[in-house]
């Protein structure tokens, strides 16, 4: 009896919590947030339902056997773990070789050269992020954000009390920026705008023309770029990736970025914040005293792992990545091709890059759904495939799907999720 009232107690908190999902989405809850919310639809322990779940969810790569990191990255981990030169502290901005590598990296596809002072070792482009909007923030202060986009902006500028204005990416133009609305949204108070690129949560890739009319607009403005380029290099249609740091003389940028995705380390959290601005319109005393004085708050990623990055970066053979981006490919344009099938769902722009497709959600054909939402915790719970409702990236009634997954296992999740619309289509009209 005491177990069943517990779990009738289980039941009703989690409905308490999908009740008040919306509310918690306008709170800023994060992604991981939201797909824990959504696996608490399933249970496991229902004997109808013998379904592996399968998460279209997270961004991680890493939970399928066919996305796994090379050989290079693992050994130059073991050996800086085993040399035990690597036990201690390392400089607050991360170690010189390990900055230096980075500067390297970074200035292949650049036409100027960075050093190892333009670039900051971080725990992640999370903490890249974090960062980058610490030391904008004063007071009034505002950043231009995209809808679609990725949530932790929005977190982070709240803890900095910075005022987040959303553009629009426009999904019939290959999700571009609105260069229109962001002259509109920008005041004397802006002071950056966030390019994702490529783009996370659309697939999206931006031409060379495009960002350099962001980086136009970013100079009449006065105002500085974010360029979240965590997907870097993970490009595969018609647009090849060009950083926007190439146009950091017209306006500074501040490129963030990572080993995780195109490495497939999420887990080993090594990321960057590199100053490219090689006019030095950013990098005044006082602004980058202000930036190594965050670096003194926080610890970075553990030093053995800093210690292998040289390796990683200079010996990692471009095999491993066209491996990973032909994969890539193929995942993508079967997401693309099956999702596309479904009546009530829509791929307005084939991915090109990143890991992650925005969907249209047509609730006309959809008999007892009510929104993004409810689709994705009845998906859960009926049919045990995890995505992300788009309301969670700022567009309600869209979905974002996560193709980096082992093709068998999307194979299967996408003939789940048509079995559900089917189940819960909207009967025809016999009259």
């Amino acid at each position: 009896m005491v177990q069943v009232n517990l779990a009738q107690k289980n039941k009703q908190q989690n409905m308490k919590e999908v009740n008040s999902f919306e509310d918690k989405t306008q709170n800023m809850i994060t992604i991981k947030g939201i797909i824990g919310l959504i696996m608490s639809q399933i249970d496991e322990d229902d004997v109808h339902n013998n379904k592996e779940v399968i998460s279209l969810g997270m961004g991680d790569p890493t939970a399928y056997s066919c996305f796994t990191t090379t050989r290079v990255a693992e050994e130059a981990v073991v050996d800086a773990l085993s040399s035990t030169k690597f036990n201690g502290y390392a400089p607050t901005q991360g170690l010189p070789q390990t900055r230096k590598a980075i500067a390297d990296y970074l200035s292949r596809d650049l036409p100027y050269k960075l050093t190892k002072d333009d670039v900051f070792v971080t725990s992640g482009c999370t903490n890249a992020i974090d960062i980058a909007l610490s030391i904008l923030a004063r007071p009034g202060a505002n950043i231009l954000v995209p809808i679609p986009g990725f949530p932790i902006y929005q977190l982070c500028a709240s803890f900095r009390q910075i005022e987040v204005k959303h553009f629009n990416l426009l999904p019939t133009k290959g999700w571009e920026v609105d260069l229109d609305a962001v002259k509109t949204l920008a005041d004397e108070n802006t002071v950056a705008i966030v390019v994702i690129n490529p783009g996370n949560p659309c697939g999206n890739v931006y031409s060379y023309h495009h960002l350099s009319q962001i980086a136009d607009i970013a100079k009449k403005l006065g105002i500085v770029v974010i360029a979240d380029e965590v997907y870097g290099h993970l490009a595969f249609g018609k647009n090849p990736f060009v950083p926007m740091g190439t146009f950091g003389s017209i306006a500074p940028v501040l490129t963030l970025g990572s080993l995780s995705k195109r490495w497939l380390v999420p887990g080993w959290r090594l990321g960057w914040l590199a100053v490219t601005d090689p006019t030095s319109i950013f990098k005044q005393p006082k602004v980058m005293e202000r930036l190594k004085k965050f670096f003194d708050i926080y610890g970075g990623p553990p030093t053995f792992i800093q210690a292998a990055v040289p390796q990683i970066l200079e010996e990692t053979d471009d095999v491993f990545f066209k491996k990973n981006i032909n994969l890539l490919k193929q995942t993508s344009d079967f997401c693309f091709d099956g999702i596309n099938k479904i009546p009530c769902l829509n791929c307005p722009q084939k991915p090109e890059g990143s890991m992650a497709v925005m969907v249209k959600l047509n609730l006309l054909l959809l008999k007892d759904i009510s929104d993004d939402i409810d689709f994705c915790f009845k998906l859960a719970k009926e049919e045990s495939v995890v995505i992300l409702p788009g309301v969670a990236v700022g567009m309600k009634d869209w979905l974002r799907i996560t193709f980096a997954v082992e093709p068998a296992f999307l194979e299967e999740a996408i003939q789940r999720i048509k079995s559900f619309c089917q189940r819960h289509a909207c009967q025809p009209d016999r009259n």
